[in-house]
Order: C-alpha cells, then sequence, then structure tokens
C-alpha cells in the first residue's frame, strides 16, 4: 500500500458538525476498500485564494491515507458526485511524518503567542 495527503474543500455554508461527519464517512469508506485513515485534520473555514462557485471561504479538511490506489480513485471518483465538495487534491507521499501540518503549526503558535500590551 501507499501513503497518500489528501485535502478536500467542501462548501462554506454547511456546518462544520457536518464537514466532521463526511470526515467520518470517507474514513469508513477508505477502510471498507482495504486502506487506512493514519490521522485527521480539520484546519476550519478558510478564505479561499480566489472565488470558487461563488464561494469566498470554504472548510478545509486533510487526511493522512495508508491505502491502495484503487480505493483513493474511487473516493476521488464519489467526490467529483459529491455537490458539497468544492475542490480536493491527493498526494502521494514517500511517509508520513508525527507532525502536525504546517497548517496546523501555525494556527498554534498563534495561539500560543500572547498579545503585545498596546
Amino acid at each position: 500500500m501507499s501513503y497518500y495527503e489528501h485535502v478536500i474543500i467542501s462548501r462554506p455554508d454547511i456546518s462544520e458538525t457536518q464537514v466532521k461527519e463526511m470526515v467520518i464517512q470517507l474514513t469508513e469508506k477508505f477502510t471498507s476498500l482495504g486502506g487506512k485513515v493514519v490521522d485527521t485534520e480539520y484546519w476550519g473555514l478558510r478564505k479561499l485564494a480566489y472565488r470558487i462557485n461563488k464561494n469566498r471561504k470554504a472548510h478545509y479538511s486533510f487526511l493522512k491515507l495508508d491505502a491502495p490506489f484503487e480505493a483513493v480513485q474511487e473516493v476521488e471518483r464519489l467526490h467529483r458526485i459529491d455537490d458539497d465538495i468544492l475542490r480536493y487534491m491527493t498526494i502521494r507521499v514517500d511517509e508520513h511524518t508525527d507532525e502536525t501540518s504546517p497548517i496546523m503549526r501555525k494556527r498554534e503558535d498563534r495561539e500560543r503567542k500572547p498579545r503585545a500590551p498596546r
């Protein structure tokens, strides 16, 4: 099996809980197809670099996968059918790291730093 990183950009008008349910359903789908979801991250509702289907913001979700190519291909086919998903991208990687993604590290750094008094 190969290692993949999978990012999903979904519509902003669905709730955060719906996005998390979608990730749970994807996890179950990968498991049923012989793969495994190693880790998931919800990056939140973020501003897009450009409009996608008249949307300025979107929910970002990140999954680390250990799955066969056929499982990834099937899930991508399901993404093309789903109206809630605006974009997706799957990248094959050599290995998974135990670190959090750079997006989450940047968020954690922002939350830890106290603001300077004005």
